[in-house]
């Protein structure tokens, strides 16, 4: 798994603290651009011994820009998303949801919104997840390096 992370920048590999005993250990890789080893990640994954690869997470600043049905979701200001999903779900007759912390993303099971603070603002940090071991939703499988990522 690392070897395929290094391919696009640097990487680290720790392990994550083992909050819940129900999910077996996990370990989180940091990818960095190349040559930029001091930044911030750019893509934070992380990999649960029960799961495998179960979490990407794009950096507000840093990250790889991904799109959600034609429109960007990396770096976002959080109303402006927002706006972007309700248009998008009246045009197409569709649907978008709100995480438990009032942040608006696609109506999707593999895509929660996240927060990081960027300076004074609150920019967009997508998280592509898969349920992993013994959890309901991907919210309840989100590692918990990610409940606080750049919200202090």
């Amino acid at each position: 798994m690392v070897e395929a992370f290094q391919v696009v920048g640097q990487t680290k590999v720790s392990d994550c603290p083992r909050v819940h005993a129900i999910f077996s250990p996990t370990w989180k890789i940091e990818v960095h651009h190349r040559g930029v080893a001091s930044s911030l990640p750019a893509v934070t994954a992380y990999v649960s011994q029960a799961a495998g690869l179960f979490c990407i997470a794009a950096d507000a600043v840093h990250g790889p820009q991904v799109g959600h049905d034609g429109f960007p979701l990396v770096g976002r200001d959080l109303s402006e998303l927002e706006s972007d999903e309700v248009a998008h779900a009246e045009a197409v007759d569709g649907h978008f949801r709100y995480t438990p912390e009032g942040y608006a993303g696609p109506d999707d099971p593999g895509v929660v919104i996240r927060g990081q603070r960027v300076g004074q603002v609150l920019r967009s940090r997508p998280l592509f997840m898969v349920t992993r071991d013994g959890a309901n939703s991907e919210w309840d499988s989100m590692p918990s390096e990610e409940y606080h990522h750049g919200q202090s």
